[in-house]
């Protein structure tokens, strides 16, 4: 089976951005719960977490195991901010605000979990680009991990971003 590529579509109010994705994924809730939940499965596709503690109000930090386009890595600090087992997580953390994930089952005759992203964030119509085509390029690699393939963050390289990064530029990607 192939699952679909992920899509965002953002709206800016003053300097702050909401971006929004929605996949249907081939995987049962508790295998997707597990990979943007835990501190064992975040790393597959995202960002090592460490401190992680699994509950409303707790510490967080998000370390990403990729690069910016300078080299840089991003380390976002802050907080677990919603928390309902295989249901809802949010984190607020430094530089990308808050980030948030719902599952919900999908119906019997499509199978597997719908997860419904938005990231909230301030910043420039650049960064929204940036950020688009990041989390669009995470996503690709969460289905990859969910698929039994988890990220090789040594063999990251910044093409595919630029192609994504590039493709909302244009509006390729971008949902009205």
């Amino acid at each position: 089976m192939e699952i679909p590529s992920p899509y965002g579509a953002s709206e800016t109010h003053g300097d702050v951005h909401t971006l929004c994705y929605e996949l249907s994924l081939p995987y049962p809730q508790h295998q997707v719960w597990e990979a943007v939940a835990t501190a064992e499965g975040l790393p597959t596709w995202l960002a090592a977490a460490e401190p992680f503690e699994p509950r409303e109000g707790g510490a967080v930090t998000l370390r990403w195991l990729n690069t910016d386009p300078e080299g840089n890595t991003t380390v976002a600090p802050g907080r677990v901010t919603a928390w309902e087992p295989e249901s809802v997580v949010e984190y607020t953390v430094e530089v990308h605000g808050r980030i948030r994930f719902e599952l919900e089952r999908a119906p019997v005759s499509v199978g597997g979990t719908l997860l419904h992203f938005t990231n909230e964030m301030p910043g420039t119509d650049d960064e929204r680009l940036d950020c688009l085509a990041g989390w669009h390029h995470h996503f690709e690699y969460l289905m990859q991990a969910l698929a039994g393939h988890p990220a090789d963050w040594a063999t990251w390289r910044l093409d595919r971003w630029r192609e994504l990064r590039d493709e909302y530029r244009q509006g390729k990607r971008e949902l009205p």
